[in-house]
C-alpha cells in the first residue's frame, strides 16, 4: 500500500505545481485533495463588524473546489494516481495540520505563493504554519520547479 499524501489546494498555479510534484514523488501513493473553505473570506457589514454571510456563499466556494479538484484529479488519473476529496471550514493553516494529524496522512505536498516582506509579516504564510506545526514530513512547492523547498 503506498503512501497517503495531503495535497491543500486553493485555486492557485502554486497548488497546480504542488500537484505535480505530488504525482512526481508519490506515484504509488493516494493524494488526498484538501480544501479548507475559509469564513473569514466571506464579506463583512462594514456597519456591525459581523459577519455578513449569504446562505449561497458556502454552496459557492464549495462548487469551486469541486472543479478544481476534478482538474487535479484529471492530472493524477492520467498519471495512474488516486485522488480522495476533503472540503473542510476552518482557517487554512490549522485545518491542514488537523487534517495530516486525523486522517492517517503520510506527507504533506502544497504550493506557496512565496510572498516576502511586509506582505509575509502582514498576512502570514500557511506554508510556513503548516510546515512549523505538522506531525507528517511537508514539501513545499512554488509554480517554478527550481524553487522546490523541502
Amino acid at each position: 500500500m503506498g503512501s497517503r499524501i495531503l495535497l491543500p489546494v486553493d485555486q492557485s498555479d502554486q497548488a497546480i505545481a504542488a500537484c505535480d510534484l505530488a504525482i512526481e514523488l508519490f506515484e504509488d501513493g493516494t493524494i488526498v485533495l484538501l480544501h479548507v473553505i475559509d469564513p473569514a473570506e466571506a464579506s463583512f457589514s462594514a456597519e456591525t463588524a459581523i459577519p455578513n454571510i449569504p446562505d449561497s456563499w458556502y454552496e459557492r466556494e464549495k462548487e469551486r473546489a469541486d472543479e478544481q479538484f476534478a482538474e487535479l484529479e484529471s492530472q493524477a488519473s492520467a498519471a495512474g494516481v488516486d485522488t480522495e476529496r476533503l472540503v473542510e471550514v476552518g482557517k487554512p493553516a490549522q485545518t491542514i495540520v488537523e487534517m495530516a494529524t486525523e486522517t492517517d496522512i503520510d506527507h504533506v505536498v502544497m504550493g506557496s505563493h512565496g510572498r516576502q516582506g511586509v506582505s509575509r509579516l502582514l498576512l502570514g504564510s500557511v506554508a510556513e504554519n503548516v510546515v512549523r506545526r505538522s506531525p507528517v514530513p511537508v514539501t513545499v512547492a512554488r509554480s517554478d520547479p527550481e524553487e522546490t523547498e523541502t
